[in-house]
């Protein structure tokens, strides 16, 4: 068999930590993976890969081979790709981040990305377990509001939100249209978790404080939130895309001026060893939608 398809196999693996992982990118059986590699140790002379029991760690080897021949296998397959465009379209592609966020504006991507053939796996996680799966190869794509360590990942801004107060109309006369720290601080607050994230910011730009209250009700989901803000079971802070329609059909009322509103920003990362042409054209499907 070519050389050419072990080392292909061999990247693959080297990228993703994982034999398995790599089969399936490939369309090949494990064990065809797993020869591919024996086969390429046989002919270097060396072991490439050490055997955990979650996955492979690459040997200084295994480094020193993927340098040398990592620009040369994707320059080959960037080229027959160029020919063809849907070479490589299919395999399965891995995701993790907020589910509201798929809810409300990721799931036109991920059709585009079913309707060209690939398989789509989405976790959802908080930020500790969307850089745990970022770290250990799990996913491919991880979409999350903190910036990454530079050092390993790559990252790109995918989306800007601005953070509103919100309120159903029948809390209107209790807030008025200037609210203030106060009569805030007497309202049912309904917040994603107990460190009030998105509160936190946004009191600190309406009242140069720290907000000094707990919120009567914490739910780590903004669907639910948004429902019960509609239902006048208190008030809340939510991203501006969760709550346009809201907003514009009158159930939600918000008196945040814009000139304080805080930004915040969500990021698609990726792990700097996880670049390949195949991940390179989805990220560019992924960024493309959201630059139009």
């Amino acid at each position: 068999m070519s050389h050419l398809t072990h080392l292909r196999t061999f990247l693959e693996a080297y990228r993703t930590g994982s034999f398995s992982r790599a089969a399936e990118q490939l369309g090949i059986t494990q064990p065809a993976a797993s020869q591919h590699i024996q086969a390429l140790e046989s002919l270097v002379g060396k072991p490439l890969f050490v055997r955990q029991a979650r996955g492979v760690k690459a040997t200084d080897a295994a480094e020193e081979l993927a340098r040398a021949v990592a620009p040369f296998i994707d320059g080959v397959e960037a080229k027959i790709a160029s020919y063809r465009p849907q070479v490589d379209a299919g395999g399965t592609v891995y995701f993790v981040g907020s589910s509201d966020f798929v809810y409300y504006r990721f799931t036109p991507t991920l059709a585009k990305l079913m309707n060209a053939g690939y398989r789509v796996r989405f976790h959802v996680g908080d930020r500790a377990r969307i850089y745990a799966m970022l770290e250990d190869d799990s996913v491919d794509f991880a979409i999350t509001a903190s910036v990454p360590d530079e050092k390993n990942y790559h990252y790109c801004l995918l989306h800007t939100e601005r953070m509103l107060l919100v309120h159903s109309p029948a809390l209107t006369d209790a807030i008025g249209m200037t609210p203030d720290m106060i009569t805030l601080s007497q309202l049912p607050l309904i917040a994603f978790d107990e460190h009030l994230p998105l509160i936190r910011t946004l009191w600190q730009a309406m009242f140069q404080s720290a907000p000094p209250l707990q919120a009567a009700l914490t739910i780590p989901d903004m669907r639910i939130i948004r429902q019960m803000v509609i239902d006048g079971q208190g008030w809340s802070v939510l991203p501006d895309y969760h709550c346009a329609d809201a907003l514009a059909q009158g159930r939600l009322v918000s008196p945040t001026p814009v000139e304080i509103s805080p930004t915040s920003y969500l990021y698609l990362v990726w792990h700097k060893k996880r670049e390949n042409p195949r991940l390179n054209r989805i990220r560019e499907t992924i960024t493309a939608d959201f630059a139009s």
